[in-house]
């Protein structure tokens, strides 16, 4: 997992030479384990104008063999609301796989005022980006959310900023009445994440005080 600690000269050399970016994860992003690229380094973050929420994408591209219709998370603007998530800092070279990850979203700037960061923040000359999803497709089928997704967001969230911020995602998330299809054991999403029984408890039983009802 990419959890090594951020060294700061390397960030600013790395952003006086132009080679670093920054993103605002606030989903899957916040978990270490789903990134794919090898990253500078990451520290929990809070940014404002934004708000997140469960979005239907029935043309998700989750599966290769099958069509997948399920909600995924986005955010959208929102003056008064701030969200918790991962600043990853990352070499400019990787921004291009990443936006391919980030396919059906769009990155969008996000100025430095607008974030709080654990550490010492940004250095100069880096760009920080937060990607939001692109409107979807009608679809005249339910989409879910998938359980292999939802527990690789909470992982991260748990790690990141703890159960009060695990808390606050599940609390802070619109539509989160959306339901859950438990493929827990038989993980949809590409980048599933494996949980303790302990985790899966505590999961399960947040879920369940916050209203879940989940669909085969």
């Amino acid at each position: 997992m990419q959890d090594r600690p951020v060294d700061d000269g390397t960030l600013s050399r790395l952003a006086a030479e132009g080679a670093l970016v920054a993103y605002f994860g606030y989903g899957s992003l916040v978990n270490r384990e789903t990134l794919r690229t090898h990253i500078v380094g990451a520290r929990p973050a809070r940014v404002s104008g934004w708000r997140r929420e469960w979005q239907p994408r029935p043309d998700a591209g989750l599966a290769a063999d099958r069509a997948v219709h399920a909600s995924l998370l986005t955010v959208r603007p929102a003056p008064e609301s701030e969200i918790d998530g991962l600043l990853v800092f990352d070499h400019v070279d990787n921004l291009a796989a990443v936006d391919l990850r980030e396919s059906d979203y769009q990155r969008r700037h996000v100025p430095l005022e607008t974030l709080t960061v654990i550490g010492d923040g940004v250095p100069d000359g880096c760009p920080v980006y937060i990607y939001e999803a692109d409107p979807p497709e009608e679809s005249p089928e339910e989409c879910p959310i998938l359980q292999s997704y939802l527990d690789a967001v909470l992982k991260g969230f748990l790690r990141e900023h703890g159960l009060e911020g695990l808390q606050h995602f599940i609390r802070g998330t619109a539509h989160f009445n959306t339901p859950i299809l438990g493929d827990r054991d038989w993980p949809i999403y590409p980048r599933a994440v494996s949980l303790s029984l302990e985790d899966r408890a505590l999961f399960d039983r947040l879920l369940q005080e916050n209203g879940a009802r989940y669909v085969a």
